[in-house]
């Protein structure tokens, strides 16, 4: 079933002299530009699961989003923390992507796609774009397949640009509880936003002190591949206000389809994420937790 564009024709960027790509772009422009030297496409699909291992977009680099390096655990408790910048500069280098590549994340979980695009964001890098439906509608649509391996292009230049205005860590998070100076966005699902629940990565039940919830499922299609409209993105997101805002879930990766639909849909003007998030906070039981 083919799914509507956010916003249709406004997805439609040209490559010539375009430093920053659009978040979303459409299967149709994609088919077009896979074979621009300056495209790479990312697939950051399990490479367990045998749809990922036996198909993919012809060109598509795999980058599987729990074992190529895109997040990683810390002493301090975080699940799923940002790597050290050098580190996944490198292995953004090493799946060929450089300065000059527009890079476009295909996936078919829109957290995981979201938190990938914030990474290159955070370092940097705006010429990133996520492929909108992911690989379902890619396949649903019966775009173009490939079965061969795909081996990365040689090791590109990359070179990180470190931007801390869009993420949140620990001290600035402490500060915020005490000062109140930034709206709190809880991402996850209900059972571990009222504490009937939490992920096994999260040490106790409930959410942070004056934290708002908006589940992150609500902002998707049923299958989780794909925003609902802009229309339903307002209105899910109205309560928010204007306020700085900082998403948080348990280890970044549901509260990064929150800061995704706030910071680059709705265009919100100061949106952080925190990536380590309750794994991280949850690690020290004096810190303080709602239930």
């Amino acid at each position: 079933m083919l799914r509507l564009s956010l916003f249709a024709g406004a997805f439609v960027l040209s490559l010539a002299g375009q430093a920053d790509a659009q978040p979303l772009v459409q299967p149709d422009w994609l088919e077009t530009h896979l074979h621009d030297a300056r495209v790479v496409v990312l697939d950051i699909r399990p490479r367990s699961t045998t749809e990922a291992a036996t198909a993919h977009i012809p060109g598509a680099v795999p980058a599987d989003y729990e074992t190529a390096g895109w997040r990683t655990k810390t002493e301090d408790g975080a699940g799923g923390a940002l790597p050290p910048i050098d580190r996944i500069a490198a292995t953004i280098a090493a799946l060929g992507v450089g300065d000059a590549t527009h890079t476009v994340i295909v996936g078919d979980d829109f957290g995981a796609t979201a938190r990938v695009y914030w990474t290159f964001k955070v370092l940097g890098h705006t010429d990133v774009s996520i492929l909108d439906g992911g690989w379902t509608r890619w396949a649903t649509e019966r775009h173009s397949v490939e079965t061969a391996a795909v081996a990365p292009r040689a090791a590109a230049v990359f070179t990180p640009r470190y931007n801390p205005d869009i993420r949140a860590e620990l001290p600035e998070v402490a500060q915020t509880l005490s000062s109140g100076n930034r709206t709190l966005i809880d991402a996850r699902p209900p059972g571990q936003w009222f504490g009937t629940a939490k992920s096994p990565a999260v040490k106790a039940f409930g959410h942070l002190p004056h934290a708002v919830w908006i589940d992150q499922s609500d902002a998707l299609i049923a299958d989780g591949t794909a925003l609902k409209p802009k229309a339903a993105l307002v209105a899910l997101f109205e309560k928010v206000g204007a306020a700085p805002i900082t998403t948080y879930c348990n280890t970044g990766h549901l509260a990064a389809t929150d800061w995704f639909v706030l910071s680059e849909v709705l265009q919100h003007p100061d949106v952080r994420l925190y990536d380590a998030s309750l794994s991280q906070w949850t690690s020290d039981s004096s810190r303080p937790i709602v239930r």
